[in-house]
């Protein structure tokens, strides 16, 4: 079958073979475009142009005009983008809108954009001869304003042929006239048609059902759904002219030729519906279960909303708590901070107080140190015994008015009658209660060594026995002043001994009698009946700090 000759244009073909002007589709062997010289060629996925395309995939890739073809009057082929979205690309750049660009052989010329690495419409602009094209061409809407219409006249050759298909070719023409009036154009040019001889098991579109968890395929539910409709009155046009087709006289091979053609493409566009069916009930599905995702969806944000809506309360609240009781602890610290201020100015007060009374303190106590240790001095100057050089224990006061220790006044006038200091006559001794009271509160302010030495002579002198020693006088009798001598009986003496000594007249060894009508001193052993005899020495004294008075 042979594709009709442009009438717009008297351009002188070859009627063997003819070399045509077309688009050649890359990587696929159908779906071509014949350029006619004379008439300026439209492409689109709009129902008024000369090869209405649409893509499957995507069918809002090329615009309803998306560009157009023309041979111009030097013989040049140019190529004009009519304002498409995705635009037209001439060897790889796209080239401006509404200015015609000039395309030579072997141009590539790319229709929208490329999706996936991969164009969908990509041509190769060829010239080749018209048989061995025919099969690839796709056939133009014979419903176009600018589509190339058929002669009249057939070609002198047909002619011959076939010279009474003449006078059917008017009614087919009528036919279509009325097949335009009552019916939407089809765009047919999807439709790839079956070759007698080989059938195309691939120009049955497998499409994949969608899966509404992709949001690419959900994007494109509406894309399968504009496709079905289009595909629909593709349908209805081609079962029109098929019909159409069926009611004129067969005359001729070229129209029995193209009424086959016609009808395979139906049965395509049939297998291609219940395809579509089948895509529109796994649609149908899938739109619901994205409504009922959608709903599910709208009910968890409500939720989530709600759920935030209460978390920002209940934030706002707990702000308010935390804002009042930042207010109260800062109040608190307020009240704190002054308190420890005062709190510092009671301390600083009382330091000062403190220092002064300490400073008093250590006043007072060094004056009462001061004054002990003046009382101590005194005591040891006034208070003392002249006889055991020790504080008075039981002080006794003679007729002279002397102060001594009962315990040591006894042993002295057990050896003479007469004060040690002024040496008075003894005549009367008195306690003196009133000096024993005084020397206990003084001595209660002295060192605890002190105290613990004046005990321990206190529990000595308590608790010692008298001692008992032979004191053997001589004849001269004039130290004690008595005119008339005689042997006294033995008398009892006081045994002196140094401070490191503890107890008076209980030491061991050699012990110092004294006689008080004789200067003469004997040494008696205690440990032996021999004694020495020391009547030629010196008159005897008691100690160096007692007797020294006299």
């Amino acid at each position: 079958m042979e594709n009709p000759s442009p009438q717009c244009g008297a351009a002188a073909e070859d009627p063997e073979n003819p070399e045509v002007f077309c688009l050649m589709r890359v990587n696929n062997s159908s779906g071509w475009l014949r350029l006619w010289e004379n008439c300026e060629i439209t492409v689109g996925r709009g129902m008024d142009v000369t090869y209405p395309i649409i893509s499957l995939t995507y069918p809002l890739m090329l615009s309803r005009l998306h560009c157009s073809f023309k041979l111009r009057e030097d013989g040049a082929w140019t190529v004009t983008d009519r304002k498409s979205l995705n635009g037209v690309w001439v060897n790889g750049r796209q080239i401006t809108p509404e200015k015609p660009h000039v395309i030579r052989l072997g141009d590539s010329i790319q229709l929208g954009v490329a999706v996936k690495d991969s164009v969908e419409f990509d041509y190769e602009f060829v010239k080749r001869p018209l048989n061995d094209v025919r099969s690839s061409l796709l056939r133009p809407d014979m419903e176009a304003p600018n589509h190339p219409r058929l002669f009249k006249k057939p070609k002198r050759k047909m002619t011959d042929e076939i010279e009474p298909s003449t006078s059917s070719k008017p009614k087919l023409y009528r036919s279509s006239g009325v097949d335009k009036s009552t019916a939407q154009p089809c765009p047919i040019q999807t439709i790839e048609p079956l070759e007698p001889r080989e059938p195309r098991p691939e120009n049955k579109v497998q499409h994949p059902i969608p899966n509404v968890k992709n949001r690419e395929d959900v994007d494109n539910l509406q894309m399968f759904s504009q496709n079905n409709l289009m595909l629909r009155e593709q349908v209805d046009c081609t079962e029109r002219r098929v019909a159409s087709l069926e009611g004129q006289p067969q005359q001729s091979a070229p129209y029995r030729e193209e009424q086959r053609e016609w009808q395979r493409q139906l049965d395509t566009l049939r297998a291609k519906m219940e395809e579509m069916k089948a895509l529109e009930l796994s649609f149908n599905n899938a739109k619901q279960q994205l409504e009922e995702q959608k709903r599910k969806t709208r009910r968890d944000q409500m939720k989530e909303e709600k759920k935030q809506e209460r978390e920002q309360q209940q934030e706002v609240h707990l702000k308010q708590k935390l804002d009042e009781a930042l207010k109260e602890q800062k109040k608190v610290l307020d009240e704190l901070s002054r308190s420890r201020r005062g709190f510092e100015e009671m301390l600083l007060a009382k330091n000062k107080e403190l220092e002064v009374t300490k400073e008093e303190k250590e006043k007072a106590k060094a004056k009462g140190e001061e004054v002990v240790s003046q009382m101590t001095e005194v005591m040891q100057n006034e208070l003392e015994c002249i006889i055991c050089s020790e504080f008075f224990i039981e002080a006794v006061n003679l007729n002279c008015a002397h102060s001594f220790c009962k315990y040591c006044i006894q042993q002295w006038r057990k050896k003479k009658d007469q004060c040690p200091i002024c040496s008075q006559a003894i005549v009367s001794q008195t306690r003196c209660l009133a000096l024993d009271n005084c020397i206990d509160s003084m001595v209660e302010n002295l060192s605890l060594e002190l105290k613990r030495r004046r005990q321990e002579l206190v529990n000595e002198r308590k608790g010692a026995p008298p001692a008992e020693v032979m004191v053997i006088l001589d004849d001269d009798c004039s130290a004690s002043g008595d005119p008339n001598p005689r042997r006294a009986p033995p008398a009892e003496v006081m045994v002196i001994q140094d401070d490191d000594s503890s107890a008076l007249g209980d030491a061991e060894g050699p012990v110092l009698v004294a006689s008080s009508a004789s200067s003469s001193v004997q040494s008696v052993d205690s440990d032996s009946d021999s004694y020495v005899d020391y009547s030629q020495s010196a008159p005897l004294t008691f100690s160096d700090s007692s007797l020294s008075d006299d």
